[in-house]
């Protein structure tokens, strides 16, 4: 019935009027004057229910035809099969290839040899700390690290029993992204005590278990130490899969991202999981590099779209043009169109209004989009300097961060965010004296040579952070100390030996370079060089000028 009313009708807003006509004896004008009169009207109690019914029918075909609209307009379309692999033959191709180039030309890591351990709970281990590290983090970097990490901690159980999270921060002191460690090291602790001290060994239970595991790291443990079939995905995968198949949308879409999943997953060899990711990855690291790529060592290059575009292209401007190669570019509409891809609209092709740039090559793929600029903030810091009788070295004060957010549990010299540029001097001393005396407790009858040092300016991967540094210097005896408040900042006094090796971040360092300049400048030698005017014969002086010209000789 409801159907055939709704055909009779044509519209909503017509069945809606229909409907409450049939229910109040007449015909409003519109769904809303509908809608206002039922409040208003004063119709029986069966003349208002069926408009109420049919009303609540109307909404409800209204709501599952724009979910419906909804979904068709999120739907993420089946890729175009010019971007897979849907030949076997080229799949073996690709893998053969691959790991053959692999098996010969690996760097030699140092993660490596702990994944071939023959304790399978050990290989995921030197796995896991080394891939959390590689985070956005250069291997030169992380070689030095992970080695000293492992000679400190060579066990899951020593990581979990014998470290404490101040430790682990200063372990990972400079290596950056601190949350990393953190969780890492929570990790591990829940590996051993609840969990029996066995780790989960597939990529879905490492996930799920573990904090801060997440799909990437969850599949290279999974692959490399437990070879179980599962691809991986980092910023070099993406790379060399976005060539290959010539993925040229914004690498951070959804549809990217899917695409790039599955590609990985379809590819990865099931006799050699972990190798093949290994390969995948040092593939994109060495050879198909972000802005030099080795395209003619690459091991894949018969298979690699973009390659073989660039050389079409190359051909074509050849063709066309012979000697003026090198000096005349190509115009966008000259090009002969790569119609392999041939989807309206495709979302994994360049985007249309971007087109390919023939100077860039096998460049054009992956696209990212442009990152946004990281907002500015400035800080107040002051290096409090303590000076005692008897000892050589002063001491610095700092304090120990909250423990979640930014540089979560690190120490820093006392510090107050500023709201706006950097503030005047007497508004930064005023700041920095009260966080010393209401939050640490810290009364300083006497400070000398309080001086600004100048500005740090350190930049995060979203922060770009200005440090106004200041410093004063207070002897000992001049400061009294009591018993914070419950919930204020810890704090404590450090040697210039111990901040460096403590758990303090690469700005503070920054900082105390900085300071360390300020008061002790490179010294200029202002000895003047004489003459040896007196020809006195010393050979460490420098030569008179006469001596360059030969005597005129006597006829």
């Amino acid at each position: 019935m409801f159907g055939l009313l709704l055909r009779k009708t044509k519209s909503f807003d017509s069945l809606v009027s229909y409907c409450y006509a049939m229910g109040k004896k007449r015909k409003p004008t519109s769904t809303r004057a509908v809608r206002e009169s039922s409040l208003s009207s004063e119709g029986s109690d069966s003349d208002k229910k069926n408009g109420k019914t049919c009303k609540k029918k109307v909404e409800d075909q209204e709501e599952k035809v724009l979910k419906k609209r909804r979904l068709q307009e999120d739907k993420i379309e089946e890729p175009n099969s010019y971007h897979l692999f849907t030949e076997s033959e080229d799949v073996r191709r690709f893998r053969l290839n691959l790991l053959q180039w692999y098996d010969e030309n690996k760097r030699d890591l140092p993660w490596r040899k702990w994944a071939s351990h023959p304790n399978p709970n050990q290989r995921a281990y030197g796995v896991w700390v080394s891939e959390i590290m590689l985070q956005q983090t250069q291997v030169a970097t992380v070689i030095d690290y992970y080695n000293r990490w492992m000679m400190k901690w060579p066990t899951l159980e020593d990581l979990a029993i014998s470290a404490t999270l101040e430790e682990v921060n200063e372990m990972w002191s400079g290596l950056g992204y601190y949350s990393r460690g953190r969780r890492l090291f929570e990790g591990a602790k829940k590996v051993v005590e609840t969990l029996g001290g066995v780790m989960p060994n597939d990529a879905e239970s490492l996930m799920k278990q573990l904090s801060g595991v997440g799909r990437y790291t969850a599949g290279a443990i999974a692959s490399i130490a437990f070879q179980e079939k599962t691809g991986v995905v980092d910023g070099n995968v993406i790379r060399v899969l976005a060539r290959a198949r010539a993925i040229g949308a914004d690498s951070t879409s959804a549809v990217v991202q899917s695409t790039i999943w599955s590609l990985a997953n379809t590819l990865v060899d099931a006799k050699r999981p972990g190798d093949f990711n290994q390969a995948m990855m040092e593939l994109g690291a060495t050879i198909c590099t972000p802005k030099a790529p080795s395209c003619d060592k690459c091991p894949i290059k018969k298979l690699c779209r973009a390659y073989h575009h660039k050389d079409r292209v190359q051909s074509y401007y050849e063709e066309k043009h012979k000697e003026e190669f090198s000096s005349f570019r190509v115009k966008q509409e000259d090009i002969v169109p790569d119609i392999e891809c041939a989807a309206d609209n495709c979302q994994l092709c360049i985007p249309a209004s971007e087109g390919y740039d023939e100077e860039l090559g096998v460049l054009n793929y992956p696209r990212k989009p442009k990152k946004k600029p990281p907002r500015q903030e400035q800080t107040a810091v002051c290096i409090v300097e303590k000076k005692s009788n008897g000892k050589k070295e002063p001491d610095y004060l700092l304090v120990q961060r909250p423990e979640t957010g930014l540089l979560a549990g690190l120490w820093e010299f006392p510090s107050a965010t500023m709201d706006s540029d950097c503030w005047p001097t007497p508004r930064r001393e005023k700041a920095i004296n009260g966080l010393l005396r209401d939050k640490l407790k810290m009364k300083i009858s006497a400070e000398k040579e309080r001086h600004s040092v100048g500005e740090v300016v350190h930049i995060f991967s979203h922060i770009e952070q200005t440090y106004c540094v200041e410093t004063f210097t207070a002897y000992d005896q001049d400061i009294k100390e009591t018993t914070p408040m419950a919930g204020s900042p810890s704090n404590k006094w450090f040697t210039a030996q111990d901040f460096w090796s403590g758990a303090v971040s690469t700005a503070m360092k920054k900082c105390f370079s900085a300071y360390l300049k300020s008061i002790s400048p490179p010294k200029v030698n202002s000895k003047k060089m004489k003459f040896d005017s007196k020809k006195t014969g010393d050979a460490k002086k420098q030569t008179g000028l006469d001596s360059f010209f030969k005597p005129v000789q006597k006829k």
